[in-house]
């Protein structure tokens, strides 16, 4: 458990205020509890959602600016929901198992590497720390220092080295977690034309309530990524609405286009 306040800390820069930076550093307020599932995969769950709507109001725009029913809307809406669902699903677990395995294998050849050639690797963390400006004197003692401990030492040596941060989630979670999202969070514009065969209003406004609808979702999710982008949350929203309804709108001036083709 650290005295520093992660959140509090973050909050005190994005306000540019010191005093409560030092308030969360120096254990004024709550510490903070090392809690490792804590947003574990919030990552899949944002992009998961954002590309399920996105890809999915670019079917439903296409379709409705070729002036096309909306069965089609829903019978393509649905398969491509499906389809690119379980696409990334497979994707996200492939990536995430290759790059586990990979980064544990890479950190079975450093411990082989510290355990079996010690000074060549203190040797390598000098170079590393003084080409990062350190003078060589100090360098060497944060590297005898470091290198009493094989856990710490290993762990810097992946990270200063190689360029890696292993990465502890489950690849099964985090496929799970992308599918879920992307089809919750991109049945909504397929959803509308499915309930406006029951609701007059919405059969008569299809398209428009699909389109504000799926516009607050996309602001909405945009707004989530600042857990890892720290921007302000009014322009990850904006940036997430712009981008997605760009998309939407090229899909639907293909299906203007074409639409004379049906």
């Amino acid at each position: 458990m650290l005295t520093r306040n992660l959140e509090k800390a973050r909050d005190a820069f994005r306000k540019n205020d010191p005093e409560a930076s030092r308030k969360a550093h120096d254990g004024d307020s709550a510490p903070e509890e090392h809690q490792t599932g804590h947003g574990q995969y919030l990552k899949s769950f944002v992009y998961g959602g954002l590309d399920g709507i996105v890809t999915t109001f670019a079917v439903v725009a296409g379709v409705a600016g070729a002036n096309l029913s909306s069965s089609v809307v829903i019978i393509l809406g649905v398969a491509n929901l499906i389809a690119d669902g379980i696409s990334m699903a497979f994707g996200d677990y492939l990536g995430s198992k290759a790059e586990n395995e990979y980064a544990a294998a890479e950190r079975v050849r450093e411990t082989w590497e510290v355990r079996n050639y010690p000074d060549g690797e203190k040797r390598e963390m000098v170079e590393l720390y003084v080409g990062k400006g350190i003078a060589e004197v100090d360098a060497k003692i944060a590297v005898e220092a470091l290198s009493k401990n094989e856990k710490a030492w290993v762990d810097i040596m992946m990270v200063e080295e190689l360029g890696m941060i292993e990465n502890q989630e489950s690849a099964i979670k985090n496929a799970m977690v992308t599918f879920g999202s992307f089809i919750f969070f991109g049945s909504i514009p397929v959803l509308i034309y499915a309930v406006a065969r029951f609701i007059p209003f919405f059969a008569e406004h299809t398209f428009i309530t699909a389109c504000v609808l799926t516009g607050i979702t996309l602001f909405i999710l945009g707004t989530l990524k600042i857990y890892f982008t720290r921007q302000p949350w009014y322009k990850a929203g904006t940036e997430m609405l712009l981008l997605g309804g760009f998309a939407a709108g090229a899909a639907y001036i293909v299906g203007i286009l074409l639409g004379g083709l049906v």
